[in-house]
């Protein structure tokens, strides 16, 4: 198999097997047939393509779907998962540690953001609080971030 295929081999493999078991109809699989698993699936794809390619610049789309997924079925599944907006810049800080091992750069950011992300879920500062209405709004109004973002990168200059 070409290097190019094996993110699309990965891809096929993990839905094949996902949709097999959904057949199958196991009860002890029920509950991790929702959409998380297929983020899950697709960051799974992105981190095996990359290490098995030795091409590196999709680890951190891998680590960032894989973790978003598993946040998404701890928040569904388990009682005690942290729901808290501070897990969301903990989860990129960590794609971006994991990016800086293999390419150059990010692990300053990475390293920040983590460290912000637990400042804000242990400690909990008033000073955070501005934090928390930001992320409140963004929640509402992803979709105007989305516009006002995509904007940007069409408008600015190189």
């Amino acid at each position: 198999m070409k290097k190019q295929n094996w993110f699309t081999g990965f891809l096929l493999v993990g839905f094949g097997i996902f949709f097999f078991l959904r057949q199958l109809n196991i009860p002890l699989f029920e509950p991790y047939y929702s959409w998380p698993t297929f983020l899950i699936i697709i960051g799974l794809a992105f981190l095996l393509h990359s290490y098995f390619a030795k091409e590196y610049q999709t680890v951190f789309a891998g680590i960032i779907l894989l973790l978003f997924g598993i946040h998404f079925h701890g928040l569904a599944h388990y009682s005690f998962w942290i729901d808290h907006w501070a897990v969301y810049p903990f989860i990129i800080g960590i794609g971006l540690i994991v990016k800086s091992q293999k390419s150059q750069g990010g692990l300053l950011p990475g390293l920040l953001l983590v460290l912000i992300a637990m400042i804000a879920l242990f400690i909990s500062p008033g000073w955070l609080n501005w934090l928390s209405v930001f992320f409140q709004w963004l929640e509402r109004f992803w979709p105007v971030t989305l516009i006002l973002f995509g904007s940007y990168m069409l408008i600015r200059k190189k």
